[in-house]
């Protein structure tokens, strides 16, 4: 048995060409599409599809783009996380590269082109209120002018491609020559067809932007070294992505719902439709910015914990201390967090730099300075409506006629009435709730109104 075990180890020395060769693996590339408007929301999905492709270790990144442009900082945005990147990424351009879809485009080395697309014309527009373009002052325009250029030249040159070529998609007023042949005259911003953008220029005729024109992603990837043939995964955008690009949009209008609807709930008894209103909007921003990739489950807990202390602090521990200024402080956390760009699949910003919290924590600020105003004109107006004593119990609980007899009557806060608590009248104590100021302890109060079971008072002077 020794014997016949050393004759084959002996024969696999001897004729290594009788070992099974390995395949060689096809090459596989991530198709990530770059569809309709450019905003900030369309960060996300280029995030996750990036992060995929690192995942699956594939040969190349392939942007499949049909766009007419959108916002620059969720394009700048879109570059940053592109150029983090170890991958090599290219661009298909199927119908229309305009705009922010240019810029984009332009940051990667290659770029293809379908028979009658286009590509070009980044001139920066700003929109009004009502979404029509707005006029700016000519200090204004130009400053923005210049802002983008600058951002369009740092691409081109990251592509490698003519940064006056780029920026002649920008400024209307430089004209752009081959030599002594014009390519775009003065008046006139660069934007060009597939054949145009392939043109051969310069001594060495190399392409003025475009690599080609093909008619399909498959010959594409022939002509690209080492792609041939190679096997396409392409990102699905899911429905629960797309509703969380619309809820992501929202973000700063369901903060501040949100923040308004827990403050009134904090100031009036029980729990009702402010509360309702305020924990949904919050839990449906937490969702989208989930499902979205940016928000953990750990920001989820975060938020409820601080939740959790607030509650403590305003309905059983007297005054406004440690737990209260904790839980502010975690709900802050939990949104700034949640709104801030991690590292694909792990707690960790990508960034501990000023630059990554700058955009959330205004946001945040924003958001609970709106919310605010929000309760306080809410506050003042809404008693006073019909809504507001169709909701209230007042409304479908007559008061009984022995309680009529107690509106005016005074007596000494039990509690601290924040705006509700407890009170003794006399030998009896009631639950009482004030007009939405703060009474302390001790105080002297009156009764000014019975609805049901809601005893509403005031200081005594």
């Amino acid at each position: 048995m020794t014997r016949i075990l050393f004759a084959v180890l002996t024969a696999l020395l001897i004729f290594p060409s009788a070992r099974a060769e390995t395949p060689t693996d096809e090459p596989t590339v991530y198709v990530i599409p770059v569809e309709n408007m450019i905003e900030p929301a369309l960060l996300y999905v280029v995030r996750r599809g990036i992060d995929e492709a690192t995942r699956k270790d594939v040969d190349a990144i392939i942007l499949q783009m049909d766009t007419t442009g959108g916002r620059v900082d969720a394009a700048l945005d879109i570059l940053d996380v592109m150029h983090r990147s170890e991958i090599p990424i290219y661009t298909y351009v199927r119908g229309e590269a305009i705009s922010a879809g240019a810029l984009i485009a332009l940051a990667t080395p290659k770029i293809y082109m379908e028979p009658g697309s286009v590509i070009g014309d980044i001139t920066p527009i700003s929109l009004g209120l009502t979404g029509g373009v707005q006029e700016l002052p000519e200090a204004e325009k130009e400053k923005m002018t210049s802002y983008v250029a600058a951002h369009v030249r740092a691409a081109a040159e990251r592509g490698g491609y003519d940064p006056l070529m780029a920026e002649a998609m920008v400024r209307a007023d430089q004209e752009y020559l081959d030599g002594e042949t014009v390519i775009i005259p003065k008046g006139h911003v660069l934007t060009m067809t597939s054949s145009e953008a392939e043109r051969l220029i310069g001594e060495d005729q190399h392409p003025l932007l475009s690599q080609g024109t093909v008619n399909n992603l498959d010959e594409m990837l022939n002509r690209i070294d080492g792609l041939a043939g190679a096997k396409k995964t392409v990102l699905t955008v899911s429905s629960s992505e797309k509703i969380a690009r619309f809820v992501s949009k929202l973000a700063p209008l369901l903060m501040l719902i949100g923040f308004g609807g827990l403050w009134l709930e904090f100031k009036t008894p029980g729990f009702g439709i402010f509360g309702i209103l305020g924990i949904s909007c919050l839990l449906l921003f937490f969702l989208g910015h989930h499902i979205a990739g940016l928000a953990g489950f750990e920001d989820v807990l975060i938020f409820i914990l601080g939740l959790i202390l607030l509650a403590v602090e305003v309905f059983v521990t007297p005054g406004f201390g440690v737990l209260g200024i904790s839980g502010l402080a975690l709900i802050f956390i939990s949104f700034i967090s949640a709104m801030s760009e991690h590292v694909p699949g792990e707690w960790r910003p990508v960034s501990f730099s000023p630059a990554t919290f700058a955009k959330p924590i205004l946001s945040v600020i924003m958001a609970f300075a709106g919310s605010l105003l929000l309760a306080a004109l809410v506050g003042r107006f809404l008693p006073n409506t019909r809504v507001f004593h169709s909701l209230s119990l007042g409304a479908v609980s007559p008061e009984p006629p022995e309680e009529k007899g107690l509106i005016g009557r005074e007596g000494i806060s039990h509690s601290d009435l924040r705006p509700s608590g407890t009170a003794y009248f006399g030998d009896r104590k009631m639950d009482v709730v004030s007009r939405g100021d703060y009474i302390p302890r001790q105080t002297p109060i009156r009764i000014t109104e019975i609805h049901g079971n809601r005893v509403i008072v005031e200081q005594v002077s």
